[in-house]
């Protein structure tokens, strides 16, 4: 997928577990599973904060996924303003990520079955 490897992935998640639902959202979801590709070891990373914005949620959520390191993004959809904030802060993003666990679209991911976004939506 990159020429250059990943080796934190972010994924917003229902839940704090790769066994958990991928959450559809990115600027409201409940919260982040930030997963090293390399050891497959995991970190939760609360939203909260940005769930309760009026506006700006998913500005917030960017930073959160900064603070924690990551370089790719795994979701359902990323609105405009929050993807020109990824993208700015060199985090990659998918997007088009439902239905499924968060084992499952890390599977995915690793087996190159996802395409980077350039743009709003998906």
């Amino acid at each position: 997928m990159t020429a250059t490897p990943i080796r934190r992935l972010a994924i917003t998640s229902e839940g704090t577990t790769l066994a958990d639902l991928v959450d559809p959202r990115f600027g409201r979801a409940g919260g982040f599973l930030i997963v090293d590709l390399e050891s497959m070891a995991t970190e939760y990373v609360d939203n909260g904060s940005a769930q309760v914005r009026a506006q700006g949620a998913g500005i917030q959520a960017a930073e959160n996924l900064v603070r924690a390191g990551a370089q790719a993004l795994l979701t359902g959809q990323v609105g405009p303003k929050a993807l020109s904030a990824l993208l700015a802060c060199h985090i990659r993003v998918v997007q088009g990520v439902e239905n499924m666990t968060v084992g499952e679209a890390v599977a995915g991911f690793q087996a190159g079955r996802f395409a980077w976004s350039d743009g709003p939506g998906y």
